[in-house]
């Protein structure tokens, strides 16, 4: 069975149903979106489930409840596109064509790549806010720790919101101090910058949290492997291996990879990543093919809050392709929220080159601050999906 439709925006997240209600909004009569008939997750919040401020029934909706108004849905998972005839082909057997085509797959976690990790999770002893089966196991896992050694990490590009992957780390300290355990528990943090995040406005706030804490960073290090049955995390080092013992538990975020049929469109130097122009976010050499989101080569850090950016200008650029006008600049821009304590977070706003690119000027939001902690927590969420998921953002 073969169908036709004007743009076929492929995946079911944040990327692809924000850009087909903003397609629809900016006037795309026909407009497609092929996901598959499941949860639609509100990821931002998964860390604040691994530190027992949210709940996880409250993160998701059923995904034709979130397919925006007007917009055809196709359930199944895209398994190939083929460029030259225009068509996608679905997991049930259901071919769609396209005028123009959207890769907002996003990316699949690699558990295959980090040795032992798979089995570390089956066996309870490695857990993350990243994975929707160990995030509730998460939360369980730091309300029972009053002591031991526990291993955080901050994982390698790609990834998505990496930078995120602090706030377990914090929340869990903070509730370790409340108890007064926090002496007792030896927390590493295991980060692949040379700082925290090599972003020095946002590290100045970062690295005296850390101090406070007392947490053991390891700079220019990756999770290389894990043995569940001894206790030990290796790690890859600019110097060398380095193994830590007698772990109690860790929380480590995989890697990530891009889905495989996929990488038929990536470049030689994207990481498996779709090859777009990072300012236009077409395809550099893929006619009438574009992406954004996590899947795509944008070179910046991913986030929700790249995503609007991305969304706003991937829609206006698909309407002016058609009319030969001169496409809108992406510049990078994207923002990291990070919580320091169980109240206070920050974010980190700055552009492909690491250049703060702050949404207000008069208050400088690299500071920690109780009133971000509250929006991050309770107001985004109903932006997101009363506003985000409608084009109205």
């Amino acid at each position: 069975m073969t169908a036709r439709h004007d743009v076929v925006v492929v995946g079911g997240g944040n990327a692809a149903i924000s850009l087909a209600a903003r397609l629809r909004r900016l006037g795309a009569r026909d407009v497609c979106v092929i996901a598959p008939d499941q949860d639609h997750l509100y990821r931002p919040l998964l860390n604040f489930v691994a530190g027992g401020q949210a709940r996880f029934d409250r993160l998701t909706k059923p995904m034709r409840s979130v397919v925006p108004a007007g917009c055809t849905w196709v359930p199944g998972l895209a398994v190939d596109v083929d460029t030259d005839a225009r068509v996608v082909t679905v997991d049930t057997g259901e071919r769609v064509e396209y005028v123009d085509v959207v890769l907002a797959t996003g990316l699949e976690p690699d558990l295959a790549a980090t040795p032992g990790l798979a089995e570390a999770i089956d066996l309870g002893w490695s857990r993350t806010a990243y994975l929707r089966d160990t995030v509730e196991s998460t939360w369980d896992a730091i309300r029972e720790t009053d002591h031991g050694r526990v291993v955080f990490n901050v994982p390698p590009e790609p990834a998505p919101a990496g930078g995120t992957a602090l706030k377990p780390l914090f929340l869990a300290c903070d509730y370790w101090r409340s108890r007064g355990t926090l002496d007792r528990v030896d927390v590493h943090l295991v980060t692949p910058y040379g700082s925290v995040l090599d972003l020095p406005f946002v590290d100045r706030h970062l690295e005296p949290q850390l101090e406070r804490f007392g947490v053991t960073v390891h700079h220019g290090a990756t999770v290389a492997a894990l043995d569940p049955h001894v206790g030990s995390v290796t790690l890859t080092t600019d110097d060398g291996p380095r193994v830590l013992d007698d772990v109690a538990w860790a929380s480590v975020v995989p890697r990530y990879r891009a889905p495989d049929w996929v990488t038929g469109f990536a470049g030689p130097d994207t990481g498996g990543l779709v090859d777009v122009d990072p300012e236009t976010l077409a395809h550099r050499t893929v006619p009438r093919l574009w992406s954004l989101g996590d899947v795509a080569a944008v070179r910046t850090r991913p986030s929700g809050g790249a995503l609007r950016r991305q969304v706003e200008i991937l829609a206006e650029n698909i309407r002016r392709s058609r009319t030969r006008r001169p496409l809108r600049r992406y510049d990078g821009y994207t923002v990291i929220p990070i919580t320091v304590d169980r109240k206070r977070l920050l974010l980190a706003e700055f552009d492909r080159d690491g250049t703060p690119e702050p949404s207000i000027r008069r208050v400088d939001l690299t500071v920690p601050r109780r009133a971000l902690w509250f929006f991050d927590r309770y107001v985004e969420p109903v932006v997101y999906f009363r506003a985000l998921l409608k084009g109205r953002v």
